[in-house]
């Protein structure tokens, strides 16, 4: 079985590097930004700022998409936020389904950010049969036991996994046989799925803990230039003193998820 491998024919047939299709969210993210406040043109240098890159290397992004601008004047904003939704495929509806509706996923019913960028919430899908027919956002939640119905006449191709570790492989396996394709998962847990099956992680706690590293880090570097410790160091320090009294006084070295 693969976990998470990638079936891309459309961005593979252009030519286009996994890393740069990666980055193109980002400047249409830039990009809109702009367009709402009337921006005709933007420099290379500019945009590249507003997406937290180096211009050469989105120059040489915008080359593969066949954008190259124009000397003196730049991007044309709004040629290139329809290249770069085009390029991504949000020029057309997607509907999405939720499996897991308990706070994070009510959270992502919510966020109003799936319209506007091109995926429509056709259904929120939960097992806990108190919750059927119950509205999120404006949505009745809808019983697992109805999943492969709801993929089938819906024409769904893109599902978000919000469930507890514990469900989420047996979640994900049942959207694959219903014809899911790609599928976003917050669960922390890492998913298996057959060729052809994309799957992006969402893990909270693993972005947390990556965080929790650079501070202890830069702790460190304060401590070894005698400067003083930052208090949440200080507490890690006081912690490590009393790691011998026991479990009850240990601190848990990774972040529960």
């Amino acid at each position: 079985m693969a976990t998470g491998r990638t079936h891309r024919p459309a961005t593979r047939s252009r030519g286009i590097p996994e890393a740069t299709v990666a980055r193109l969210p980002l400047y249409l993210r830039a990009l809109t930004a702009l367009s709402e406040r009337s921006v005709p043109t933007v420099s290379s240098e500019e945009l590249a700022a507003a997406a937290g890159v180096n211009s050469a290397k989105l120059r040489k992004d915008f080359s593969y998409l066949g954008s190259y601008g124009t000397r003196g004047v730049g991007y044309d904003v709004e040629y290139l936020v329809y290249q770069i939704s085009r390029e991504l495929g949000l020029t057309q509806d997607w509907p999405v389904v939720i499996v897991g509706i308990g706070n994070l996923g009510a959270a992502l019913a919510n966020y109003g950010g799936f319209a506007s960028r091109g995926f429509r919430v056709a259904a929120l899908i939960d097992a806990d049969p108190a919750m059927a027919g119950k509205p999120v956002a404006g949505i009745p939640v809808q019983h697992t036991d109805d999943l492969e119905k709801i993929i089938s006449d819906n024409g769904v191709s893109i599902g978000v996994i919000a469930t507890p570790a514990g469900a989420a492989q047996q979640v994900c396996d049942r959207l694959v046989a219903a014809g899911v394709t790609s599928i976003l998962n917050f669960a922390p847990t890492v998913l298996s799925v057959p060729d052809g099956v994309d799957v992006r992680k969402v893990d909270l706690s693993i972005e947390l803990q990556i965080l929790a590293f650079h501070e202890q880090r830069k702790a460190g570097e304060e401590s070894a230039e005698g400067g003083p410790l930052p208090a949440a160091a200080s507490r890690g320090a006081a912690a490590d003193d009393s790691a011998d009294q026991g479990p009850d006084g240990d601190v848990p070295a990774v972040m529960p998820a």
